[in-house]
C-alpha cells in the first residue's frame, strides 16, 4: 500500500511540474561559468527536475547496496555463532564437578 502512495504523490509531482514548466515558456539566459546560453525556462525546470531525480535515485541505490552489504556480513556473523552454539552443545557436562562448583561458591 505504501508503494502505491508514493507512486500516486510521485505522478502527482511530475503533473505539477509539468504544468508548471509549461506555463513558463519564456527564454531566459543561463551562465554556465565560460558561457552564457538563452534557452527555455521549460527546459531548465525539467533539465533541473530531472537532476534531481538523478541524484535521489543515486543515493537510493547506495543506501540499498549499503544496507545489503550490511545484512549480508551480520548474517554471516549469525550463522558463526549458531555454528559455535551448536558445537557447545555436543560438549558433555560432567554434573558431579557442576554441582561441587556451584555449592561451593555458596
Amino acid at each position: 500500500m505504501r508503494l502505491q502512495w508514493s507512486l500516486i504523490l510521485g505522478l502527482i509531482f511530475a503533473l505539477l511540474t509539468a504544468v508548471f514548466a509549461v506555463i513558463n515558456v519564456d527564454p531566459v539566459q543561463v551562465n554556465f561559468y565560460f558561457d552564457v546560453v538563452s534557452i527555455p525556462l521549460i527546459l531548465v525546470i525539467l533539465g533541473c527536475a530531472l537532476i534531481g531525480g538523478v541524484i535521489v535515485g543515486s543515493y537510493g541505490i547506495f543506501r540499498q547496496y549499503k544496507l545489503q552489504k550490511q545484512i549480508k556480513g551480520l548474517t554471516a556473523e549469525l550463522n558463526k555463532l549458531r555454528d559455535a552454539g551448536n558445537s557447545l552443545d555436543a560438549v558433555p557436562v560432567n554434573q558431579d564437578s557442576f554441582n561441587a562448583n556451584s555449592t561451593s561458591q555458596l
